[in-house]
Protein backbone atom coordinates (compact mmCIF):
# COMPACT_ATOMS: atom_id res chain seq x y z
CA UNK A 1 0.00 0.00 0.00
CA UNK A 2 1.18 3.24 -0.94
CA UNK A 3 2.73 5.68 2.35
CA UNK A 4 2.53 9.47 1.66
CA UNK A 5 6.35 8.66 1.33
CA UNK A 6 5.53 7.17 -2.02
CA UNK A 7 3.95 10.38 -3.86
CA UNK A 8 6.02 12.67 -5.41
CA UNK A 9 7.17 15.68 -3.90
CA UNK A 10 5.08 18.66 -4.57
CA UNK A 11 7.25 21.60 -5.94
CA UNK A 12 7.95 24.66 -3.41
CA UNK A 13 7.52 27.73 -4.84
CA UNK A 14 10.03 30.83 -4.01
CA UNK A 15 8.13 31.80 -1.03
CA UNK A 16 8.14 28.00 0.68
CA UNK A 17 4.81 27.39 -0.27
CA UNK A 18 2.93 24.28 -2.11
CA UNK A 19 1.12 25.90 -5.78
CA UNK A 20 -2.42 26.01 -4.72
CA UNK A 21 -2.80 22.84 -7.55
CA UNK A 22 -0.76 20.51 -5.53
CA UNK A 23 -2.12 21.31 -1.92
CA UNK A 24 -3.96 19.08 0.22
CA UNK A 25 -6.43 19.76 3.31
CA UNK A 26 -4.86 17.26 5.51
CA UNK A 27 -3.90 18.97 8.87
CA UNK A 28 -7.03 17.44 10.39
CA UNK A 29 -5.89 14.06 10.33
CA UNK A 30 -2.32 14.94 12.25
CA UNK A 31 -2.29 14.48 15.87
CA UNK A 32 -1.50 17.67 17.85
CA UNK A 33 1.27 15.90 19.28
CA UNK A 34 3.14 15.47 15.95
CA UNK A 35 2.16 19.12 14.71
CA UNK A 36 4.04 20.67 18.12
CA UNK A 37 6.95 18.12 17.69
CA UNK A 38 6.87 19.96 13.79
CA UNK A 39 6.73 23.12 14.78
CA UNK A 40 9.51 23.13 17.46
CA UNK A 41 11.66 21.61 15.16
CA UNK A 42 10.55 24.45 12.62
CA UNK A 43 11.08 27.33 15.09
CA UNK A 44 14.65 26.20 16.25
CA UNK A 45 15.92 26.01 12.59
CA UNK A 46 14.02 29.86 12.28
CA UNK A 47 16.03 30.71 15.10
CA UNK A 48 19.38 29.34 13.83
CA UNK A 49 19.05 30.26 10.25
CA UNK A 50 16.59 33.03 10.64
CA UNK A 51 13.04 33.13 8.10
CA UNK A 52 14.37 33.58 4.98
CA UNK A 53 17.19 31.25 4.94
CA UNK A 54 15.22 28.40 6.28
CA UNK A 55 13.26 26.36 3.19
CA UNK A 56 10.86 23.83 4.01
CA UNK A 57 13.07 21.06 3.06
CA UNK A 58 15.81 21.87 5.69
CA UNK A 59 12.83 22.09 8.16
CA UNK A 60 11.96 18.45 6.78
CA UNK A 61 15.43 17.31 6.84
CA UNK A 62 15.58 18.28 10.47
CA UNK A 63 12.66 16.52 11.18
CA UNK A 64 13.82 13.54 9.21
CA UNK A 65 10.96 13.49 6.72
CA UNK A 66 10.70 14.12 2.69
CA UNK A 67 9.86 18.01 2.13
CA UNK A 68 6.34 16.96 0.36
CA UNK A 69 5.78 15.05 3.58
CA UNK A 70 5.59 18.54 5.20
CA UNK A 71 2.96 19.82 3.48
CA UNK A 72 0.50 17.16 5.06
CA UNK A 73 0.57 19.26 8.30
CA UNK A 74 1.59 22.44 7.08
CA UNK A 75 0.60 24.71 3.58
CA UNK A 76 3.80 27.10 4.00
CA UNK A 77 6.71 27.67 6.25
CA UNK A 78 4.98 31.00 6.30
CA UNK A 79 2.00 28.99 8.34
CA UNK A 80 4.67 27.60 10.68
CA UNK A 81 5.44 30.69 11.35
CA UNK A 82 2.17 32.44 12.10
CA UNK A 83 1.63 29.35 13.96
CA UNK A 84 4.95 29.36 15.95
CA UNK A 85 4.69 33.35 16.76
CA UNK A 86 0.91 33.18 17.60
CA UNK A 87 1.31 30.51 20.37
CA UNK A 88 3.95 32.38 22.12
CA UNK A 89 2.18 35.74 22.22
CA UNK A 90 -0.84 33.93 23.00
CA UNK A 91 0.70 32.22 26.56
CA UNK A 92 2.46 35.52 26.79
CA UNK A 93 -0.36 37.37 26.94
CA UNK A 94 -2.20 34.84 29.83
CA UNK A 95 0.54 35.30 31.97
CA UNK A 96 1.13 39.47 31.07
CA UNK A 97 -2.51 39.79 31.36
CA UNK A 98 -2.93 37.69 35.10
CA UNK A 99 -0.47 39.38 36.76
CA UNK A 100 -1.62 43.27 35.31
CA UNK A 101 -5.06 42.52 36.44
CA UNK A 102 -4.05 40.92 40.12
CA UNK A 103 -4.15 44.30 41.78
CA UNK A 104 -0.19 44.26 43.08
CA UNK A 105 1.90 47.30 43.55
CA UNK A 106 4.40 48.46 40.78
CA UNK A 107 7.02 46.89 42.22
CA UNK A 108 5.62 43.42 42.58
CA UNK A 109 4.29 44.11 39.43
CA UNK A 110 7.49 44.57 37.93
CA UNK A 111 9.19 41.72 39.85
CA UNK A 112 6.06 39.72 38.01
CA UNK A 113 6.66 40.76 34.66
CA UNK A 114 10.22 39.97 35.06
CA UNK A 115 9.33 36.20 36.32
CA UNK A 116 6.67 35.70 33.57
CA UNK A 117 9.11 37.14 31.01
CA UNK A 118 11.62 34.41 31.92
CA UNK A 119 9.19 31.57 32.48
CA UNK A 120 8.13 32.15 28.62
CA UNK A 121 12.01 32.01 27.74
CA UNK A 122 11.79 29.09 28.97
CA UNK A 123 8.47 27.57 27.48
CA UNK A 124 9.55 29.37 23.86
CA UNK A 125 13.37 29.99 23.63
CA UNK A 126 13.33 29.74 19.77
CA UNK A 127 10.38 31.67 19.03
CA UNK A 128 11.64 34.60 21.19
CA UNK A 129 14.82 34.84 19.40
CA UNK A 130 12.50 34.76 16.53
CA UNK A 131 10.71 37.63 17.20
CA UNK A 132 13.13 39.15 18.01
CA UNK A 133 15.00 39.09 14.82
CA UNK A 134 11.89 38.80 12.43
CA UNK A 135 9.15 40.84 13.91
CA UNK A 136 10.64 44.15 12.57
CA UNK A 137 9.71 43.16 8.71
CA UNK A 138 7.00 40.69 9.65
CA UNK A 139 4.83 43.34 11.13
CA UNK A 140 4.83 45.22 7.74
CA UNK A 141 2.53 42.14 6.36
CA UNK A 142 -1.18 42.06 7.17
CA UNK A 143 -1.23 38.34 8.14
CA UNK A 144 1.85 39.35 11.38
CA UNK A 145 -0.18 42.87 11.99
CA UNK A 146 -0.41 41.07 15.29
CA UNK A 147 3.17 42.14 16.08
CA UNK A 148 3.02 45.55 16.12
CA UNK A 149 -0.80 45.35 18.60
CA UNK A 150 1.30 42.76 20.86
CA UNK A 151 4.27 45.77 21.05
CA UNK A 152 2.38 48.39 21.60
CA UNK A 153 0.35 46.03 24.54
CA UNK A 154 3.38 45.40 25.63
CA UNK A 155 5.44 48.81 26.17
CA UNK A 156 1.71 50.39 27.11
CA UNK A 157 2.10 47.91 30.01
CA UNK A 158 5.49 47.94 31.44
CA UNK A 159 5.67 51.78 30.68
CA UNK A 160 2.24 52.31 32.67
CA UNK A 161 3.71 50.18 35.59
CA UNK A 162 7.12 52.35 35.81
CA UNK A 163 5.14 55.55 35.69
CA UNK A 164 2.64 54.29 38.40
CA UNK A 165 6.14 53.34 40.66
CA UNK A 166 7.58 56.63 39.92
CA UNK A 167 4.10 58.32 41.28
CA UNK A 168 3.39 56.46 43.51
CA UNK A 169 7.40 57.26 45.24
CA UNK A 170 8.35 53.82 45.06
CA UNK A 171 10.64 54.36 42.06
CA UNK A 172 13.10 57.30 41.98
CA UNK A 173 10.93 60.40 40.86
CA UNK A 174 14.67 61.49 38.83
CA UNK A 175 13.76 57.85 36.52
CA UNK A 176 14.04 57.86 33.03
CA UNK A 177 10.85 56.11 32.55
CA UNK A 178 11.26 55.14 28.62
CA UNK A 179 15.02 54.18 29.09
CA UNK A 180 14.64 52.39 32.08
CA UNK A 181 11.94 50.57 30.02
CA UNK A 182 14.14 50.00 27.08
CA UNK A 183 16.87 48.60 29.43
CA UNK A 184 14.70 46.11 31.69
CA UNK A 185 12.54 44.90 27.88
CA UNK A 186 16.22 44.27 25.95
CA UNK A 187 18.32 42.87 28.91
CA UNK A 188 15.21 40.19 29.28
CA UNK A 189 15.08 39.14 26.55
CA UNK A 190 18.42 38.92 25.25
CA UNK A 191 18.47 35.59 27.46
CA UNK A 192 16.88 33.93 24.87
CA UNK A 193 20.40 33.87 23.52
CA UNK A 194 21.67 31.98 25.78
CA UNK A 195 19.57 30.37 28.09
CA UNK A 196 18.88 26.53 27.63
CA UNK A 197 15.43 24.70 29.46
CA UNK A 198 16.85 22.27 32.07
CA UNK A 199 19.70 24.01 32.92
CA UNK A 200 21.54 25.00 36.08
CA UNK A 201 19.10 27.55 36.87
CA UNK A 202 15.28 27.54 36.79
CA UNK A 203 13.53 30.82 35.19
CA UNK A 204 12.48 31.76 38.58
CA UNK A 205 16.14 31.26 40.04
CA UNK A 206 16.98 33.57 36.93
CA UNK A 207 14.16 36.18 37.75
CA UNK A 208 15.35 36.87 41.18
CA UNK A 209 19.04 37.17 40.52
CA UNK A 210 18.15 39.15 37.53
CA UNK A 211 15.32 41.56 39.75
CA UNK A 212 18.04 41.48 42.85
CA UNK A 213 20.54 43.39 40.37
CA UNK A 214 17.98 45.75 38.93
CA UNK A 215 15.99 46.89 41.91
CA UNK A 216 18.84 46.39 44.57
CA UNK A 217 21.87 46.83 42.32
CA UNK A 218 25.41 44.43 42.92
CA UNK A 219 27.15 46.70 45.16
CA UNK A 220 27.43 45.88 48.97
CA UNK A 221 25.70 48.89 50.79
CA UNK A 222 27.03 50.01 54.03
Amino acid sequence: MATPWARPRPRESDNGQVPAAKKKTTTANASPERRRELLDIAAEVFAAQGYNATTVRRIADEAGMLAGSLYYHFDSKESMLDEILSTFLTELWDGYDAVLAAGLGPRETIEALVTESFREIDRHRAAVAIYQKESKHLADQPRFGYLTDSRQKFEKAWLGTLERGVADGVFRADLDIRLTYRFVRDTVWVAASWYRPGGQHSPEEIARQYLSMVLDGIAVRE
